[in-house]
């Protein structure tokens, strides 16, 4: 099974694949990478990928939009003595990895096998194809990025998803309210989720009604809650990271910036055998309505 701190190669033949077509075509080096930024590749890994010159890297910096930095302080976990340690409020919990720009940790048992199969139960009824937020209109679509089943929670919904709001609340110093309804999703073998950023992109139109409801999403806890035979690990691209889907563990990771500069590029990889359980958790800078 991936593990953390697995190297990851942004280079897949099917991106060198794209590249050499559009080369093919005519299409000049600048719009290339112009290209990659606006589907979300960090800059650095564009450029990496693209193999550009130290003439060509000055010379595209200019197609590198400025990032929007979130305004005051972001969700963050409070580390015993031991550097290893984190008071949930009614548990503590073991901090497995944790690395830095972007903030990132992950957490082994945050949830009991109790609660994993209380989520599953409750949500498998309500599962449904998993859409996408479409940033156009501020609406949600079908993606075929996105091929898992899924549902939302309200916020404190029932015992079992009100007790791990407010364990997730202390874990992470802020406030239930501030957060979005659990989100359960189900990954059938093949099912994947291609990388992406969850901030909602300044650019597009769709976004300033989406920042009504609470304002810019600001960090993602992912909670395992049952691990496929193989594949499903979560990805980050930009920072060669993969974290296995191990139950009940979670990966943390906080932005400030709604840009790739954020290096929060993830995905979820293809499940190859069995199947994936997870319950997602976004946070926003306000309240969340």
């Amino acid at each position: 099974m991936n593990q953390p701190g697995t190297p990851i190669d942004p280079a897949t033949p099917e991106v060198l694949a794209w590249l050499a077509a559009q080369t093919a075509r005519g299409c000049g080096r600048p719009s290339l990478f112009k290209s990659m930024l606006d589907a979300g590749w960090q800059a650095a890994v564009a450029a990496r990928i693209m193999q550009l010159t130290a003439d060509e890297d000055a010379a595209f910096g200019a197609l590198r939009a400025p990032p929007v930095v979130v305004a005051g302080a972001l969700p963050f976990a409070s580390l015993d003595a031991s550097g290893t340690m984190v008071d949930a409020g009614d548990k503590w919990v073991q901090v497995t990895t944790h690395r830095q720009a972007p903030e990132l940790m992950v957490f082994a048992n945050l949830l009991s096998p109790a609660e994993c199969n209380a989520l599953i139960d409750a949500a498998r009824p309500r599962l449904s194809r998993s859409l996408t937020v479409d940033t156009k209109t501020g609406g949600e679509e079908l993606h075929p990025d996105r091929t898992s089943q899924g549902m939302f929670f309200t916020r404190s919904e029932n015992a079992v998803v009100q007790r791990i709001e407010t364990r997730i609340a202390k874990l992470l110093n802020w406030p239930v309210q501030n957060g979005e309804g659990l989100q359960v999703l189900r990954y059938p073998p093949g099912a994947q989720y291609r990388p992406h950023y969850d901030y909602f992109d300044p650019r597009e139109p769709g976004t300033p009604a989406i920042l009504k409801r609470g304002g810019q999403r600001v960090a993602t806890l992912i909670m395992y809650l049952f691990e496929p035979e193989a594949g499903g690990a979560t990805v980050f691209p930009d920072i060669d990271v993969q974290v296995a889907p191990v139950r009940g563990n979670a990966v943390f990771f906080s932005y400030a910036q709604a840009h790739p500069d954020s290096r929060t590029l993830h995905g979820g990889d293809p499940v190859t055998a069995g199947e994936k359980w997870i319950a997602t958790k976004w946070l926003r800078e306000g309240e969340f309505v």
